[in-house]
């Protein structure tokens, strides 16, 4: 083996050689075309024994866009190093400065200066070095293609980058930094570029600020190596390795998300590529009903990430204290037969809480429903509770009974429910000790039996057909006893004669 080795290293040597000779008698005797060529494919020899890895890293990069998105992308790296911000950048390379230039406004600065950090500290080699003056085109493509078309593993590789510049772990409460800059960056980029869809960001004052509390959710999904959650102050000083990070990632899609509206909506980089309807649903309130909501942006986010895919591109107002008065036959009333809704109140603590009701509710003395209903918190904390198939007991409405209780209820059972609404309208309790039989939820409210005065219900996606239905009927037809009263009156009816009268659903 030794001997081959030899021959071969010889061989290799012998063949430099000649090369290097030919190249010198090329030059010598005015024969520059040939002499170039001769370097050039010596270069490209060096490339590919030299920088392989380097290479392999940009085709791989590359080989995640389609053609027009490489385009774009190109033209993005083009304007970014077009500019002079710097006379420390190296050609074909961006600055800071002019990263900052181009987004201006739509980012906050500290998430710009974390995404720049994140590109310039890719290693394209493999090779320790120290940090480049700026970010190249292959670092710029690398990037993007791990934070918008990467696996867990290749968008932890960025997000460590973004939280430090040192190599290895990196502490607990510099991860929930990055998660708070995250979650601030999605509200303030949608905010700029107008983009909320009808909803407000948070203004109830004395609330923990709502950036905080996505961010502690997203946060608490962060599991130690030994498989324990991050719970607690007392754990921030942990550190969080490379793998736990991916663990992360790839359990909580709402970081890959926010990173990917941050660059798609901050770099207007393959804008195309997001479906915002799909994060934040559009707002709809009848026209000259608005009112100042319990929600806001990142509530909505959270709560609409939770529910079917067919039902998170539209939520529409059913009812609200607010607008339609503190009476449960209003309610009941306004939201009967209308598809799934979400329900939430603030009972006078502060606490923001409610369920989801996956059919349309009914009044009547069973309970109703399904196990895609769940329970759940926005403040102070935000948290989501799925059905425990202990029991059906998932939506409960009734009203005018004298013997079963009047109320709304989810989870629990009678007189012990995780949420109810009493009758008696503003107030209710949240009983669970320690959890609801039904939901496996806490107390959500501050004290057991609550009082409110805010209450909402949404419809989500779109209508029902008996409601689509129902829309297209007259008042007269949808109920003849206003015809009665009509005609009791001497008044008569300027329509008869002038439409048709639906015909009754078979």
């Amino acid at each position: 083996m030794a001997v081959l080795k030899r021959r071969k290293n010889s061989r290799t040597v012998g063949e430099e050689m000649e090369k290097l000779e030919a190249l010198c008698f090329a030059a010598v005797n005015g024969k520059w075309k040939t002499a170039w060529q001769f370097l050039k494919k010596g270069f490209c020899q060096i490339e590919g024994k030299m920088g392989n890895a380097k290479s392999r890293s940009g085709q791989n990069a590359c080989s995640q866009f389609l053609p027009e998105e490489r385009a774009e992308i190109d033209r993005l790296f083009d304007a970014l190093s077009s500019g002079k911000h710097s006379s420390n950048t190296p050609p074909r390379s961006f600055s800071l400065q002019a990263l900052q230039s181009h987004i201006g406004e739509a980012l906050p600065p500290e998430m710009v200066t974390r995404l720049y950090d994140g590109m310039q500290r890719v290693n394209l080699t493999g090779t320790a070095k120290g940090p480049s003056e700026g970010v190249s085109q292959e670092q710029f493509t690398v990037s993007m293609s791990h934070l918008l078309k990467g696996n867990s593993e290749e968008k932890s590789l960025i997000i460590l980058k973004m939280i430090s510049a040192t190599e290895g772990p990196v502490k607990a409460r510099e991860v929930l930094k990055f998660t708070e800059d995250l979650v601030g960056s999605v509200m303030h980029v949608l905010d700029h570029r107008q983009q909320l869809r009808g909803w407000t960001q948070q203004k109830a004052p004395g609330c923990p600020p709502r950036v905080q509390v996505l961010a502690a959710q997203l946060f608490s999904e962060m599991k130690l190596q030994e498989g324990e959650k991050l719970l607690g102050p007392q754990q921030l000083d942990c550190d969080c390795d490379r793998a736990m990070i991916e663990d992360w990632v790839f359990r909580t899609p709402h970081v890959a998300t926010f990173l990917s509206v941050v660059i798609n909506r901050g770099f207007l980089l393959l804008c195309s590529s997001l479906d915002l309807s799909a994060l934040l649903p559009e707002r709809l309130v009848d026209q000259g009903r608005e009112f100042e909501s319990i929600l806001d942006v990142l509530s909505v986010i959270y709560l609409n990430s939770h529910l079917p895919r067919e039902q998170r591109h539209r939520w529409h107002l059913l009812f609200s204290s607010e607008l339609h008065g503190h009476s449960f036959a209003q309610l009941c009333g306004l939201i009967t037969q209308r598809g799934p809704c979400v329900m939430l109140l603030e009972d006078h603590d502060g606490h923001v809480f409610g369920g989801f009701a996956s059919c349309s509710w009914e009044v009547k003395p069973q309970f109703q429903g399904d196990d895609r209903c769940f329970l759940f918190s926005i403040s102070p904390s935000m948290a989501v509770y799925t059905c425990t198939g202990y029991n059906d007991h998932y939506m409960y409405l009734n009203h005018r009974q004298q013997t079963i209780p009047n109320g709304l209820g989810m989870g629990g059972q009678h007189n012990y429910f995780g949420l109810w609404i009493d009758v008696d309208f503003g107030k209710g309790h949240s009983k669970a000790k320690p959890t609801c039989t039904t939901y496996n939820s806490p107390q959500l409210s501050a004290k057991e039996n609550f009082r409110f005065e805010k209450l909402e219900v949404w419809a989500v996606g779109d209508p029902p057909e008996s409601q689509l239905a129902k829309s297209k009927k007259s008042i007269l037809d949808v109920d003849p006893e206003a015809q009665i009263l009509l005609e009791s009156c001497g008044r008569s009816c300027h329509s008869q004669g002038l439409r048709e009268v639906p015909e009754d659903d078979e």
